[in-house]
């Protein structure tokens, strides 16, 4: 166990809203032991930004974390040449290239197709209407899993995202990730020989034709639809929330004062779908004033160096005219999440324009408020919404 001091937090007050007490972290201890997590986590932006990269010290590599036990041993959880050379594999997927020549086509496609069937409505919660269905359609094509509903996979990478937060080790909660690892496995299965006879530019191509170990493949593909699920289907409502609470701010877009990719970087500075990333402490060390022994647990908490006050003005405000230069909503070191490009095009592109274009007179609809939760991974719960149905 680490140095650092000791400090104690309400699980369910800090799932529903963690800024508080890491604000509080970050002014009086800085780096703190958290019992009930059972991890020493790291507060401000710029001992984050640094020591990410310190992979000597703070690894990626956990033989025994949750990640690993449940999903496979992906690229996210090895350092150096092991990362790299799984990561390279996967570039061309994912690449700035083939996300222009590629992907935006075809998450534009998906777009127009459930704006058409959503739009005659006039009414419809976002997250499970449009947020949700997108995304995984989008995912299903860029991991090449386009055997599954999108139904599936938004539900298996929420059952994934579960196990690996699992810290308090609910059964039910593992249980629920096996079953979810155990179906994309098979849809893996299925797709093998597709891909192999027809290669395309989806993950499980690309990984295939890089002659990656099949239980690499399978951990990566895994990995992807982990986080690439979540993440731009929690900044496209989230992002829609963000500015239909702030007015003033869809103003500045709508005027053509602001873009659509400023209020992307600012939503994911203000509320960043990936909280924490977990490390092993490799060996024994010191920072900040902390001693730390081998294989000890550290949180980096991204979504409270995007909060930082010393590298924002006012930073609990959303605001999509700052400078978010020093945001690390993706990451600092050698694990910058490697969707990144997919993700910034499938929701400020895409998404945001698509859905202020057609769903005239966008409004919240009152009745029900709109629910936020998490504190490792954080979305909106539900974004219940009206329009004008010409």
């Amino acid at each position: 166990m680490s140095t650092a001091p000791t400090y104690e937090i309400d699980v369910a007050r800090f799932w529903a809203d963690p800024y508080p007490d890491l604000a509080r972290m970050r002014k009086e201890a800085p780096i703190a032991f958290v019992p009930q997590l059972g991890s020493t986590i790291f507060t401000r932006r710029d001992d984050i930004f640094s020591q990410e990269k310190r992979i000597d010290l703070f690894s990626s590599h956990q033989p025994a974390g949750l990640m690993n036990r449940l999903m496979g041993h992906n690229m996210m959880r090895k350092d150096g040449e092991a990362h790299m050379s799984e990561r390279a594999a996967m570039f061309p997927s994912v690449s700035p290239r083939a996300v222009r020549a590629t992907w935006l086509k075809k998450f534009q496609a998906h777009a127009d197709r459930i704006l058409d069937e959503l739009a005659p409505s006039g009414s419809a919660d976002l997250v499970k209407a449009l947020a949700l269905p997108l995304s995984a359609e989008c995912l299903k094509d860029i991991t090449g899993l386009t055997n599954m509903r999108y139904q599936d996979m938004d539900a298996w990478s929420q059952a994934m995202i579960d196990g690996i937060a699992n810290y308090t080790g609910d059964a039910a909660v593992e249980a629920h990730c096996n079953a979810a690892t155990a179906g994309i496995d098979a849809a893996i299965d299925d797709m093998v020989p597709v891909l192999e006879k027809h290669p395309d530019t989806s993950i499980l191509s690309v990984l295939l034709s890089a002659g990656q170990p099949m239980e690499s493949v399978r951990a990566n593909v895994k990995l992807a639809i982990s986080g690439g699920q979540n993440e731009p289907r929690d900044a496209i409502s989230g992002t829609v929330w963000a500015l239909l609470t702030h007015p003033a701010q869809l103003r500045l877009v709508r005027e053509g004062r602001a873009k659509w990719i400023d209020v992307f970087e600012e939503y994911t500075r203000w509320i960043a779908p990936i909280q924490m990333s977990p490390r092993r402490v490799a060996k024994p060390c010191s920072y900040g004033g902390v001693d730390f022994e081998p294989d000890e647990r550290v949180f980096f908490m991204f979504g409270s160096a995007n909060r930082d006050e010393a590298c924002f003005a006012q930073p609990d405000s959303f605001d999509i005219t700052r400078d978010t230069a020093k945001s690390i909503a993706f990451g600092a070191g050698p694990h910058y999440c490697a969707g990144a490009f997919a993700s910034r095009a499938m929701v400020a592109d895409v998404a945001l324009p698509s859905i202020f274009a057609r769903l005239k007179n966008l409004r919240l609809d009152e009745r029900e408020p709109a629910r936020i939760g998490g504190w490792a991974f954080r979305g909106l719960l539900n974004l219940q919404v009206a329009w004008d149905v010409s």
